[in-house]
C-alpha cells in the first residue's frame, strides 16, 4: 500500500481503469466525491475497531469515490495492512469480501514517521500532492485525529507549517473525538488550538451517538407529526429521563478513565446532546446553522437543580457475584488505585429556563457495570387526575421512549381496557423496532464519515455547545471534589443508593435496566 504500487498501476493503463471504476461509481449510489483522509492514530483503537471498518462499509455500499484514499502515518508501517484486515473482518457491518477490501486497500498509503517529526509532515504534503496528480483530484483533505488530546496542538502546527491547512485548490477539515477538554477552561484552550490553524467551520467534532439513526429520528418524530409537537411542553411533560447504562466495566481503560470519570465521559458530551434534540424549539429551517442555534439555546439555558447534595449521585461500582461470574469491582482493575475517587456512576437533575419547559426536570444518569446495556429517552406525561372511568384503577401516566441502543426503537405506553367484565385499565406499550422495518442502518461512523465528506456538519456539536455543557457539569464536578468517596454500588446492579433517593424525593422512580 504505497505510492510506488500506485503509479506502476497507472502506468499500465490505470487512467483507463479508473474511468470505468468512476462510471461504474456513477451507477452504484456513490455519496462522496474524491479527497483524502489523513488518519494520525491510524492503528489506535478507535481506528481499527470503528474508522477503518466504517470507510470499509462505505466502500462495500458503493457509497466512496475511486478517487478517496485514506493515509495514516506510523511509526512501523509493516504489519498495518494485515492489523487493519483483521480490524474490518472482526468489526465491520458488512461481511468480508476479499475484493472490496483488496479495492480499499489499493488505496490506503502509509508514511512512516511521527508526529513528534517535522519532516514527517513534509513527506505527508509530499505524498497527498502525488495523489492529487496522479488521479487528478483537488486537494481536499480530511485530517482525522485519532489521537489524545495533549497532541493535538503539535499536529495542528505541524500541518500549519507545511499549509496543508490553507485551503487551495480544494477544502479542509479536521475532526477531533472526545473529551473535548477536561473542563471548561481546558476545552476553550483546545479550541483556540484548533482556531489558530483552521477556520472554524473546517472544525468537526465528532460525537457518535449523534450520528445514531434513532437519535436523529428525534427530531423526525417531533416535527414531521402534528400529535407530539403540541404537547411537548411543561403543560403536558411531567418529566424526562436520559439514560445510558452500560453492563461492562472499565477494563483496560484505566489510563483513559481514572481521574475522568461517567460526568466527563458520557454526561457532558453525549446525554446533554440527547437532552438538546429532546428540548429545543423547532429550528426555522432544518440546516446545519439553525439546528445548531436551537441546540445552543437549550444549552445555554440549562441549569443545575439543587440542593446538589439531594438532586445528584455518584458512585463507583464494587465487586460483585452474577450469575456465578466474578465481577470485579473498580479498584480491583488494572490501572486504578485503591483510594480512587473517579466515579463510575453519574446522575444530574437539570432544568432548562425557557417558557417551554418551565418546572420541568430532565433526570440524567449514566453508569458502568449495571444490571443491563441501555441508552434510551423517556418522555414521562403528566398523568390524568384519575383512573380508568367508574374504577379504582390507577392513572397511567404515558411515557413516549426512543431506544437508542441496543434494540433501537419508539415505544409508546399507554392505557388500555383488560379483557373481561369491568373497566380496569392496564398500562400497555405500542412499541416498534427500527430493526425490524427498515433495512440495517449505517453505523454512527458510516454516516459522520460520509457528513464531513459532504461537509455537512449538521450532527457536529459546535464550540457554544460544548462551552455551555461544561458550564453546566463543572460546579458539580467542583462539589463532588469536596465530598469524599463516591458511593458504592454493586457490579450488575441497578446503580447507588442515593441515585434512587433524588427520584424517591421527587415522588417518581427511575426507570427500570
Amino acid at each position: 500500500m504505497t505510492v510506488s504500487h500506485v503509479q506502476e498501476r497507472s502506468q499500465h493503463g490505470g487512467r483507463s481503469d479508473l474511468r470505468e471504476s468512476v462510471e461504474q461509481a456513477r451507477h452504484s449510489g456513490v455519496t462522496t466525491g474524491p479527497a483524502s483522509m489523513v488518519i494520525f492514530g491510524i492503528t489506535g483503537d478507535l481506528s481499527r475497531k470503528k474508522l477503518i471498518p466504517a470507510i470499509y462499509d462505505l466502500e462495500h455500499g458503493g457509497h466512496l469515490s475511486p478517487d478517496f484514499d485514506v493515509l495514516g502515518l506510523t511509526r512501523d508501517a509493516s504489519t498495518v495492512e494485515s492489523r487493519l484486515r483483521e480490524a474490518v473482518i472482526a468489526h465491520a457491518r458488512a461481511p468480508f469480501d476479499p475484493e472490496v477490501w483488496g479495492r480499499l486497500c489499493r488505496r490506503i498509503h502509509f508514511i512512516q514517521g511521527s508526529f513528534d517529526d517535522p519532516a514527517s509532515f513534509t513527506a505527508l504534503s509530499s505524498r497527498l500532492a502525488e495523489l492529487d496528480v496522479l488521479r487528478d483530484k483537488p486537494a481536499n483533505y480530511v485530517f482525522y485525529l485519532s489521537i489524545p488530546p495533549w497532541a493535538f496542538e503539535r499536529v495542528c502546527e505541524g500541518l500549519a507549517d507545511v499549509g496543508l491547512n490553507q485551503q487551495v485548490d480544494g477544502w479542509r477539515r479536521i475532526v477531533v473525538e472526545k473529551p473535548f477538554g477536561h473542563d471548561l477552561a481546558s476545552s476553550q484552550v483546545l479550541e483556540a488550538t484548533l482556531e489558530r490553524a483552521f477556520d472554524p467551520s473546517a472544525i468537526y467534532r465528532i460525537d457518535h451517538y449523534l450520528g445514531k439513526e434513532t437519535v436523529q429520528n428525534i427530531l423526525a418524530l417531533r416535527f414531521t407529526n402534528g400529535i407530539f409537537e403540541p404537547l411537548w411542553n411543561s403543560r403536558y411533560v411531567d418529566h424526562v429521563q436520559i439514560t445510558m447504562a452500560e453492563s461492562v466495566g472499565v477494563t483496560g481503560r484505566g489510563a483513559y478513565y481514572d481521574g475522568v470519570g461517567a460526568t466527563r465521559d458520557v454526561i457532558q458530551n453525549h446525554l446533554l446532546q440527547l437532552l438538546a434534540l429532546i428540548a429545543m424549539d423547532r429550528p426555522a429551517t432544518f440546516e446545519a446553522d439553525n439546528i445548531a442555534a436551537e441546540k445552543s439555546k437549550v444549552l445555554a439555558a440549562a441549569t443545575l437543580l439543587g440542593p446538589l447534595e439531594e438532586t445528584t449521585a455518584r458512585g463507583q461500582y464494587t465487586g460483585a457475584v452474577r450469575d456465578g461470574v466474578v465481577l470485579p469491582g473498580l479498584t480491583e482493575e488494572d490501572g486504578f488505585p485503591a483510594d480512587s475517587t473517579t466515579e463510575t456512576f453519574a446522575a444530574l437533575t437539570v432544568g432548562v429556563d425557557t417558557p417551554r419547559w418551565e418546572g420541568v426536570p430532565f433526570y440524567v444518569r449514566t453508569g458502568k457495570r449495571l444490571a443491563r446495556r441501555s441508552t434510551e429517552i423517556a418522555v414521562a406525561f403528566t398523568a390524568p387526575d384519575r383512573g380508568g372511568p367508574a374504577t379504582r384503577t390507577a392513572p397511567v401516566q404515558n411515557v413516549l421512549v426512543f431506544r437508542v441502543q441496543p434494540d433501537d426503537g419508539i415505544e409508546l405506553q399507554i392505557g388500555a381496557k383488560r379483557p373481561g367484565d369491568g373497566m380496569t385499565i392496564d398500562p400497555i406499550s405500542l412499541d416498534s423496532d427500527f430493526g425490524a422495518v427498515f433495512a440495517p442502518a449505517p453505523t454512527a461512523y458510516e454516516r459522520l464519515i460520509c457528513d464531513v465528506l459532504r461537509g455537512d456538519d449538521t450532527l457536529f456539536p459546535r464550540r457554544a455547545e460544548i462551552e455551555s455543557s461544561w458550564r453546566l457539569v463543572d460546579p458539580v464536578l467542583d462539589f463532588w471534589a469536596g465530598a469524599g468517596r463516591p458511593d458504592g454500588y454493586e457490579a450488575g446492579s441497578e446503580g447507588p443508593a442515593s441515585a434512587a433517593a433524588i427520584m424517591t424525593r421527587a415522588g417518581r422512580m427511575w426507570r427500570p435496566l
